[in-house]
């Protein structure tokens, strides 16, 4: 099967050419590509037409009028999704940071679709060129192969059932004993594992995992009694009690030692330095902030850019 979704090329150029169109407008069918566009196309012409973002495409003259393919795993409500009202169209606050920084650059953006834990491979093999997928940035994921430019801190829900009937108060041994449903490749998986020791220090048995392919299978095992937590960013975990308000609740919201991080390859140091100007031009210019508002990520919190790298 293959990665790519058959649709629609999004155009950074063409972007800007749009003006009033933040919320429900979208993109226009192109001639050429095989990948998702951009869905709730925003104006990016500020940021575009900034003097640090024509000094960047001055000093990166070798990224514009290219195509940088980024590898996302479209499963993350408020983040990357495919937009409902059209199957060929990306929505999410990665996709609208990707289009700003491409605006601010000077090249265009397509998508491959791949699995969560294929992130990082993907690019590292050279079949995408970047990650914006809300991928928390850790050394052991650099390792395989990116460096990462991090502009978020981390904050974790602890999604329960209503009520938190087996009173869990965090990633902790009131997990002893309990099924945890997690995401395949998420950081949240060796957390969990690691409270399996003091868990049987206490006597009383680790817990158990049962891992998914999606953030709504996770959810879909708390709603049907087959696991007591799951946890993932707190914004995904607030979005998920807002649909199931009657059935689903929030047990705490832990501050992980993580930050979210745009993969770019290893050693690729033109790309990356370019996408950290981006960042903190968008950063400073409220856009970044502006992005969250929108798309209902009031927890998301923006950090100066930093480079981690497996070195």
């Amino acid at each position: 099967m293959s990665l790519r979704r058959p649709a629609l090329v999004f155009t950074a150029v063409a972007l800007l050419a749009l003006t009033g169109c933040s919320g429900g407008a979208s993109s226009s069918p192109g001639s050429s590509g095989d990948s998702a566009a951009a869905a709730n196309a925003t104006d990016f012409s500020a940021v575009a037409d900034s003097a640090a973002c024509a000094s960047l495409r001055d000093a990166h003259p070798d990224l514009v009028g290219t195509t940088q393919t980024n590898a996302i795993n479209p499963f993350t409500p408020g983040y990357e999704t495919v937009n409902p009202e059209n199957p060929d169209e990306y929505q999410g606050f990665d996709i609208d940071l990707g289009n700003a920084i491409a605006a601010c650059l000077g090249f265009t953006v397509d998508y491959v679709p791949v699995g969560f834990a294929e992130l990082v491979p993907t690019v590292a093999s050279g079949r995408a060129d970047w990650i914006i997928s809300n991928l928390y940035a850790t050394k052991e994921r650099a390792a395989g192969g990116v460096d990462f430019v991090n502009y978020s801190k981390v904050y974790d829900g602890v999604l329960v059932a209503s009520g938190n009937p087996k009173s869990i108060t965090g990633i902790d041994t009131s997990l002893c004993g309990l099924t945890v449903a997690l995401n395949k490749g998420y950081v949240e998986v060796p957390l969990v594992e690691a409270v399996g020791p003091d868990c049987e220090a206490a006597g009383l048995d680790a817990p158990t995992l049962s891992l998914f392919d999606s953030s709504a299978d996770c959810v879909q095992a708390i709603l049907a009694g087959r696991a007591d937590a799951y946890m993932n960013d707190v914004n995904t975990v607030n979005r998920y009690i807002a649909e199931h308000p009657d059935e689903l609740a929030s047990a705490d919201t832990v501050m992980l030692d993580y930050t979210i991080g745009i993969g770019v390859p290893a050693g690729n140091t033109d790309f990356r330095d370019a996408v950290v100007g981006a960042l903190t031009e968008i950063q400073t210019s409220g856009l970044q902030a502006e992005f969250a508002t929108k798309w209902q990520l009031d927890a998301n919190a923006v950090a100066e850019p930093t480079i981690l790298s497996a070195d």
